[in-house]
């Protein structure tokens, strides 16, 4: 038995669901007894989720940068689900490049999934909530859309992107919809993974105050609590999940500082 009676039954889609957070969120609702379908890139990966997860409603193939198939996607989950009651836009790309080697190409594939992405599923999503008066958009966002990070010129820009989406919607569509955006900070995730070397990983933690980065399932926890009844004067908000990473600077040997 899940942690939010409320999720029980309810309709939910969530972009890049076939690995990482997305993956781990997918789980987390599935087991709060929700009708899960994912949406991913990776076909191959896409039906090997599928049948290690027989609890999850479907998944559909879509590229969420796409018009087209993001309203075809919809299509089939109205098949599948008729209807949606929450939304995760979680789809998402990075690439770790200096500025001046960004080129116009790269920055807007990032561009594209990462804002775009949330714009069109948003849309689609939101249109079929609007009907039945009630819902929940959630979007994957960054610590880096809050504060200037090096070498993710593109993704940064993106993700604050989705923030102020998010609070533009929250605003527009008040009171009957809730939006927020989740801004975790470093998340052990296959794309992190593939990204740092094992020492990058190290040197990492040694500078967040908990001295860890999350796991996927501390996130998916967060997206579960926020979409359920116990968050419903939530709305509207860039919520971090960071493990302290933007409180400030942080001074492993506070003592040598002390008076």
């Amino acid at each position: 038995m899940g942690k939010y009676m409320d999720l029980e039954n309810k309709r939910v889609v969530i972009t890049g669901g076939a690995s990482g957070i997305g993956l781990a969120t997918a789980q987390r609702f599935s087991d709060e007894g929700a009708r899960v379908v994912i949406y991913d890139w990776d076909k191959k990966q896409l039906e090997q989720v599928l049948s290690e997860n027989p609890s999850f409603s479907g998944g559909v193939h879509v590229d969420v940068s796409q018009l087209t198939e993001v309203k075809d996607a919809f299509h089939r989950v109205d098949d599948i689900l008729g209807g949606i009651d929450i939304l995760i836009a979680n789809a998402g790309i990075s690439f770790r490049s200096p500025f001046l080697d960004t080129d116009y190409e790269q920055w807007s594939k990032v561009l594209r999934v990462n804002l775009d992405g949330a714009f069109l599923c948003a849309q689609e999503a939101i249109s079929r909530m609007k009907q039945q008066g009630k819902g929940v958009v959630l979007f994957t966002a960054s610590t880096n859309g809050l504060e200037g990070h090096p070498l993710y010129a593109d993704y940064n820009a993106s993700k604050a992107g989705v923030i102020v989406l998010a609070k533009t919607l929250a605003l527009e569509f008040a009171p009957w919809l809730r939006v927020n955006a989740v801004c975790p900070g470093y998340v052990l995730t296959p794309m992190q993974k593939a990204e740092y070397t094992p020492e990058q990983l190290k040197k990492m933690n040694e500078d967040i105050p908990l001295q860890r980065q999350a796991s996927p399932e501390e996130v998916a926890a967060l997206f579960a609590f926020l979409a359920s009844d116990e968050a419903a004067f939530i709305t509207g908000q860039a919520i971090p999940i960071d493990g302290g990473e933007t409180s400030g600077i942080f001074i492993k040997n506070v003592d040598t500082y002390d008076n």
